[in-house]
């Protein structure tokens, strides 16, 4: 692209880098955006939450109502269809809790003047992904002990021959597999999203001030493609914060799969 524009000043593609950075310090120590915008996330959530339950009634107002809809969704439609109707309750709180985070943390990635999706950070993804794992693993071993547990993941009737290459497979894929991919999965599509909206809204901008001509009429395919993918951004923010607890509550109602 750069061939095609004025030589004045050289375009220069989002790259993952620019995720980085810090604001206060250096390295390993340094107080990065994303970790501000988390900080901001965690307490805009505690003032909604705090101030649309401060005074629940039976007939509820505007707060209460959609907080109550975005509850249901969870404890309905997650839990208590996924994990069962008698064990779904203990794990409301954390689905509900993963939920709400992880979607307004994902919208942040298009609200002014934040604009910066904490989760296409690799360290929050995997932190809440590990945080799950901790649930599956406590709640299978309290319901069937280590010993029942470990012996869950093989499934009887196999040739003894096959069955320690089995359980190898399968404790790599529950204590591996399923948490990096789980992890993957919010932070790629956050990644990538926010990459494209960058890459659309810088390219349009250097075009419209760098390009000769008639290049700068490119720039409004390109300003219009931000805007369709900022919108398309704001599905994306929903449907990766729903696969997250839908991915969470299958691997816990493993742990109750005998009794449905």
């Amino acid at each position: 692209m750069t061939t095609m524009v004025s030589a004045a000043e050289e375009f220069v593609p989002p790259s993952a880098p620019d995720f980085w950075q810090p604001l206060v310090g250096t390295g390993a120590f340094a107080v990065t955006r994303s970790m501000i915008v988390m900080l901001l996330v965690t307490l805009v959530l505690a003032v909604v939450m705090v101030a649309a339950t401060r005074r629940l009634s039976v007939v509820p107002g505007r707060g209460q109502y959609y907080l109550e809809g975005v509850y249901g969704l969870v404890r309905n439609s997650i839990g208590r269809d996924i994990i069962g109707s008698a064990h779904f309750r203990p794990y409301v709180p954390l689905l509900f809790t993963l939920f709400t985070l992880i979607l307004l943390n994902n919208l942040m990635g298009i609200v002014p003047p934040v604009q910066f999706p904490t989760m296409s950070r690799i360290g929050f993804p995997l932190a809440l992904a590990l945080g799950v794992y901790v649930v599956y693993l406590v709640a299978g071993v309290r319901r069937r002990g280590l010993g029942g547990f470990l012996r869950n993941l093989v499934p009887s009737g196999l040739p003894f021959w096959v069955v320690p290459v089995v359980f190898l497979l399968e404790l790599v894929t529950f204590l591996i597999t399923r948490p990096v991919t789980l992890t993957l999965r919010l932070f790629g599509n956050m990644f990538a999203g926010h990459i494209l909206l960058l890459l659309f809204a810088l390219g349009g901008e250097y075009l419209l001030l760098h390009g000769e001509g008639l290049l700068k009429l490119v720039s409004l395919p390109a300003f219009l493609m931000f805007f369709l993918f900022t919108a398309f951004e704001i599905l994306i923010a929903f449907l990766q914060a729903y696969v997250f607890i839908l991915l969470a509550s299958v691997y816990i109602a493993e742990v109750y799969a005998d009794d449905h």
